[in-house]
């Protein structure tokens, strides 16, 4: 880093410690680690302190910001299990595709009505990047056990899911602007490679790797310190060969599932091994270990884009970021739920609950960094949507998730088996 970078972290390092120390009894005020790491964020930022400036600090912000979101990626699919998957799947399957294309549609449009400076694909680009949700944010809207499990698998496999999928999108999108380093390789470059190559880098990588730690766990080979430290192999190891001459956010992606479809498949057939371990133990590590880097990462966007944007704050950038948390995805996710059979507070609760995270503000940090023509509007806007998100959206979810599972368990002594929420997730 620059020259301040020894603050910068002692800085990083005390509001970590600080928050660790504090951390239970900030979750029962409803005080979420995103929302204290962007507020300590900007006050060490330009605004504030000045200890960290994206300008001078732009190499060592993008590593840590890219570590984060690789290791999301990879950790969100790998976590990912069939019994997820079928308890949620009508929810998250309608939220992931008609929710996913009606919010990008619906985000473009407003960019275009209220961003008159954008042209081109730059309105679709900022749509694109708004359009992944990551719970983690309002961890306690799918963390109370009170909420039925159709709805917090639901969400927690949208959000395991959508970030992938956005991907193509924001890649493709940012090749078809002019001007930008992506767009030197075209269209059909970026599918081929930053898609198609990836993919097959992440599904080879992910596979090959899981056989051989099921084969350390058959012939106990391997022990529990080091099974952990394989998984960042994998994440680091597939987004590393595929950056060179892709994307490495893809092959980490496509890692995840593919490794741990190869452990599980082991294990359901052998076990576990001698000594053991799981697939669970396994990924435990490298969970925690993202998880501190997105907590970090939000110290960093309070720094370098929310900071500077409360700076040099539109009415228009303002307002947009209002519209889209508050009216695109909900009312965006209320059409893809229409004729699911779910009740109408589970859908105002799962069209709420699609907070913008770490994704859309590693996905505007990687869009400046392509010199994208209208980069500072884009900045601005991506800013003030996920602050207002990180506000909103953390400090509703333990009061929201109370009451929706109150009334969810009122429904459920009154309809039984009948209140689809309730019943099998075949049914829902």
């Amino acid at each position: 880093m620059s020259g301040g970078g020894a603050w910068a972290g002692v800085a990083v390092a005390a509001v970590t410690a600080g928050y660790a120390l504090a951390s239970k009894r900030l979750a029962r005020a409803s005080v979420t680690a995103p929302l204290v790491f962007t507020v300590c964020g900007v006050f060490i930022g330009p605004v504030g302190l000045g200890i960290l400036d994206l300008e001078k600090d732009a190499g060592a912000i993008l590593v840590l910001v890219e570590a984060a979101l690789t290791l999301v990626l990879f950790t969100d699919s790998f976590e990912l299990r069939g019994r997820d998957l079928h308890l949620g799947r009508l929810l998250s399957a309608r939220l992931v595709t008609v929710g996913l294309l009606l919010t990008i549609g619906a985000g473009w449009l407003l960019a275009v009505l209220l961003l008159p400076g954008l042209s081109g694909w730059e309105p679709a680009l900022i749509a694109v990047i708004l359009a992944p949700t990551d719970i983690p944010v309002c961890r306690a809207a799918v963390a109370n056990r009170r909420v039925p499990p159709v709805v917090r698998h639901g969400l927690t496999v949208e959000t395991g899911v959508n970030d992938g999928v956005v991907l193509p999108f924001f890649l493709l999108v940012l090749a078809a602007i002019s001007g930008t380093a992506s767009s030197e390789h075209g269209l059909v470059g970026v599918f081929w490679r930053s898609l198609l190559l990836s993919s097959a880098i992440g599904l080879a990588v992910g596979a090959a790797i899981g056989l051989l730690l099921h084969r350390a766990w058959v012939t106990d080979w391997v022990n529990r310190e080091w099974s952990q430290a394989v998984v960042l192999a994998v994440a680091l190891a597939s987004y590393t060969l595929a950056a060179t001459g892709g994307s490495g956010f893809v092959a980490a992606w496509v890692a995840g599932f593919a490794f741990a479809a190869l452990l599980r498949r082991g294990t359901a057939r052998h076990g576990t091994g001698p000594s053991g371990h799981s697939t669970d133990l396994v990924g435990s590590f490298t969970e925690s270990l993202a998880s501190l880097l997105a907590a970090m990462s939000f110290l960093v966007f309070g720094a370098v884009m929310l900071g500077p944007a409360l700076q040099h704050l539109t009415w228009r950038a303002a307002l947009y970021a209002v519209l889209c948390v508050a009216l695109v995805r909900p009312v965006t996710a209320a059409i893809a739920l229409v004729g699911s059979g779910l009740r109408l507070p589970t859908v105002a609760y799962a069209a709420w609950f699609g907070p913008r995270g770490l994704p859309s503000l590693v996905f505007g940090l990687l869009a400046a960094k392509e010199h994208v023509p209208a980069a500072r509007t884009l900045l601005e806007v991506v800013a003030l949507t996920v602050a207002l998100s990180v506000l909103l959206h953390g400090v509703s979810a333990v009061r929201l998730s109370d009451r929706y599972g109150a009334w969810f368990e009122r429904a459920a002594a009154a309809r039984g088996p009948r209140l689809r929420e309730a019943g099998p997730a075949d049914q829902v």
